[in-house]
């Protein structure tokens, strides 16, 4: 099985260890589509799944999901979390064995998702203290931390309820001049470029493990299609996510790197636990 860079202890030293006055984004890859973002004292989670749930699930049926990197933090250890995302409703996304502790350790945590799933995580988390954030396109967000947008999501299609909200999101975050964005799950669809190139994305956190139908799970971009659609919004830096988890779904960054170099895309490529930085253009 696959060690984190950093873990448990190692990990949360590091995190603490960025200063409260630091002026540039921090960025930590928890495994799978999980991050955590620090940027001048104020902390926001991507997506955490860190727990055993799905292995658990599905181990005595015939598509067993098989870890292949080791835990990297347990949630009940994230403090100081106050937003956090769950893009869709699928557990690596949306886990109620990561998110139940996490709500227990931050009290009042504000979770962002799709208006039409929050029913389903209601009835995941029970009575934990989430203030439950939904968003759909064209709504908006923000407090005296970060400013947050919803941008759709296909995965493998743009899911709506029949109030034309969406299913599937991915997440545009900003804070002191950053732009990030989080895609969630999500295949390259009509109306993507168009929703990203206004908010002019610094970073873009990107899956790759591509759309193949015989995993029999929904797909995603592939290494190719993430760096061509980092580059298509000129991002100063784009990291790949969503592979390295399960070995049933999951690709090496190869392809993604190669697409990087080819087209002059910056990247970095994180080890689970390790952290990235994308400075102030101010310094």
């Amino acid at each position: 099985m696959l060690k984190p860079l950093q873990q448990h202890g190692t990990l949360l030293a590091d995190i603490a260890s960025v200063a409260a006055d630091d002026p540039h984004l921090r960025v930590w890859w928890l495994g799978q589509s999980g991050f955590l973002i620090k940027q001048g004292g104020a902390t926001f989670l991507f997506d955490p799944y860190l727990s055993d749930s799905l292995t658990e699930k599905y181990a005595a049926t015939d598509k067993p999901h098989v870890r292949m990197t080791e835990l990297c933090v347990r949630p009940e250890a994230l403090t100081g979390i106050r937003h956090v995302t769950a893009s869709h409703i699928h557990t690596d996304h949306l886990d109620a064995a990561t998110l139940l502790p996490l709500a227990a350790a931050n009290p009042g945590l504000r979770l962002f998702l799709p208006h039409p799933i929050i029913p389903e995580a209601q009835q995941r988390l029970g009575d934990a203290s989430v203030e439950y954030i939904g968003l759909t396109r064209d709504e908006s967000f923000a407090d005296r931390d970060w400013e947050v947008h919803p941008i759709p999501a296909a995965h493998n299609d743009l899911k709506r309820d029949d109030q034309g909200r969406c299913h599937y999101l991915g997440f545009i975050i900003k804070r002191n001049g950053f732009t990030l964005y989080h895609s969630g799950d999500t295949l390259w669809h009509e109306g993507l470029l168009a929703a990203l190139l206004p908010h002019r994305p610094d970073l873009m956190l990107l899956p790759i493990n591509g759309n193949k139908p015989e995993r029999r799970v929904a797909g995603n971009l592939n290494g190719t299609e993430a760096a061509a659609l980092a580059k298509a919004c000129a991002a100063r830096l784009v990291i790949p996510c969503h592979y390295d988890m399960f070995e049933f779904n999951t690709e090496t960054t190869e392809e993604f790197e190669f697409a990087c170099r080819r087209l002059t895309q910056p990247y970095q490529v994180l080890q689970c636990g390790e952290r990235g930085t994308l400075k102030s253009e101010a310094h």
